[in-house]
């Protein structure tokens, strides 16, 4: 019935999902009767293409976008299957950060593109060397509409892009024709300050394109996102023939978020989740200091760990897993799959603290039989 599967004696650190515990489930329902009552049939007819006009309008309040700029999708998998598939296509080339998310791969290669990692190193994404191969990929007659990357509190590393940085690709991007794909799916979830401006903001909209979702923030179940893009690109995403048949995307749980907003209830989950993803973050990281050196990231959901010199993390996942814990290898957040072969990706999401202590000391036991 759902995604994660629990295995018996295993404290899962691979698992990037909200702990059950913290999903607003009685808050949901009070929102589903509100909306039902405001809304009568309406919630049950075909909706507005864009989306419903009251989560339209809060999104563009929220994100301080103009009208116009706005689509809802069925979360942010969703928005970037959508994107990718009106900018890019057969025999484009188009850049992915080096490691970002994983489970992006897939659906960017359905576009029949080729997918190749974009030049990157500790801090993020490199906007010189960036510049140089796309000017080498262009003069050999290839195609490049996009760049997708996680640059707020990144999924596999937790760090974010630094603000220099964030400028120089808006700037490669407005002058290159290259579109920034930014996936800003953390971006509520900052712990020890707010969040860096997105490329979305600093662009002005201009040259990036940015997914949001509330998977995150609110609930995954729910499948709602949006997509920020310039009024164009809205227009094609409105005018694709199964969003005009079907009359919207995700209509009803639309309607039933905008009540869930409009009531204050969004906020204060948002602050809960956070207080408890804090602590839940902290943890682990005190947990794992005994063993491996850590950095605890300043928002997200992950912890991005080196591990000793010599070990692979392919090799401590099987002794890890007999000691009753798991993870997922970092060379699987890498395209072509040749990097990260001494990182490890940890959650911290989804176990309660008690949980991701006793997890660290199995990781541990794992580390000390791998020596």
């Amino acid at each position: 019935m759902i995604q994660f599967e629990h295995r018996p004696g295993i404290l899962d650190l691979g698992w990037g999902h909200p702990r059950p515990g913290l999903l607003p489930v009685q808050e949901w329902a009070a929102a589903g009767a509100v909306a039902a009552r405001e809304f009568g049939w309406r919630q049950l007819t075909y909706g507005s293409a864009a989306g419903p006009a009251p989560l339209v309008e809060w999104l563009s309040a929220r994100l301080r976008t103009a009208a116009g700029r706005t689509f809802v999708t069925g979360g942010a998998s969703h928005g970037l299957a959508l994107v990718a598939s009106l900018l890019a296509g057969r025999d484009d080339v188009i850049l992915v950060d080096s490691p970002t998310y994983h489970l992006a791969f897939r659906i960017l290669a359905d576009t029949g593109a080729r997918l190749m990692r974009a030049p990157a190193d500790a801090a993020g994404a490199d906007p010189d060397a960036l510049t140089r191969m796309l000017a080498t990929l262009r003069a050999e007659g290839r195609r490049v509409p996009l760049l997708y990357l996680v640059p707020t509190f990144a999924n596999p590393t937790g760090r974010s892009l630094p603000l220099d940085r964030r400028r120089a690709l808006v700037a490669l991007a407005q002058r290159s024709g290259l579109t920034l794909l930014e996936d800003d799916t953390y971006r509520e979830l900052g712990y020890d300050g707010p969040a860096p401006p997105s490329l979305w903001d600093l662009a002005g909209g201009d040259g990036v394109v940015r997914l949001g979702t509330f998977a995150k923030t609110v609930a995954p179940g729910l499948r709602l996102g949006w997509v920020n893009a310039a009024p164009p690109l809205i227009a094609r995403l409105t005018a694709l023939g199964y969003v005009d048949s079907g009359g919207g995307v995700n209509h009803a749980v639309a309607t039933t978020m905008s009540c869930f907003v409009a009531s204050g209830a969004y906020d204060r989950h948002v602050a809960v989740i956070r207080a408890e993803y804090r602590a839940q973050r902290d943890a682990l990281v005190a947990a794992l200091r005994p063993h491996l050196p850590v950095t605890a990231p300043g928002g997200g959901w992950f912890l991005w760990v080196a591990l000793p010199p010599g070990l692979a993390a392919t090799r401590l996942l099987a002794r890890a897993e007999r000691r009753g814990t798991s993870f997922v290898p970092g060379s699987r957040f890498y395209v072509d799959g040749a990097g990260g072969a001494d990182r490890i990706r940890l959650s911290f999401s989804h176990l309660a603290p008690a949980d991701l202590t006793e997890a660290a000391a199995r990781l541990g036991a794992a580390l000390a039989d791998s020596r």
